[in-house]
């Protein structure tokens, strides 16, 4: 398997402007095999498609990690699901065009409802982006905004 390294930085959404602008939306259910922050095993659907994802530990900025993903059938997410730790992740994607670059806004519900977070990936750790009006504080690298962690201390409980 050859290290793939996402680099990805994230913002929470001050407000809804992004759905209009957005050119694709996806229901993802999500949840995890393992969500120790040193690897954590990602179980999704996607719409209409299944997925099995294993991240690394986050750089020390937070803005890199390791990210290996395969497609997989609906039918193996929903067998590998049975397995997971409980709690799932319930969000909307969507996608939206901003200069060269597409961010993934995802508006998350049930124990999570609130919150909407932005991520943009990018292809070097400088690389210059542009933030749409919409795109508040940058959240990058704070472990509490990890889906993995929205699990263990989802966003309701936050005062």
């Amino acid at each position: 398997m050859s290290e793939l390294i996402e680099i990805e930085r994230k913002f929470l959404v001050v407000s809804d402007a992004f759905k209009s602008e957005a050119f694709r939306r996806t229901r993802i259910v999500q949840a995890f095999l393992n969500s120790d922050k040193r690897r954590v095993v990602r179980v999704r659907i996607s719409g209409e498609e299944g997925f099995l994802t294993i991240k690394g530990e986050p750089s020390e900025d937070g803005v890199s990690r390791f990210e290996w993903e395969k497609q997989i059938s609906i039918s193996d997410a929903l067998a590998l699901l049975k397995l997971c730790e409980e709690g799932v992740i319930d969000k909307i994607r969507y996608e939206v065009n901003a200069g060269d670059h597409v961010f993934e806004v995802d508006e998350f519900f049930g124990t999570n409802e609130g919150l909407i977070v932005a991520e943009i990936e990018l292809s070097h750790v400088s690389e210059v982006f542009l933030k749409p009006k919409w795109l508040g504080k940058e959240v990058t690298g704070q472990a509490k905004y990890f889906n993995s962690q929205l699990l263990k201390n989802p966003y309701k409980n936050w005062s």
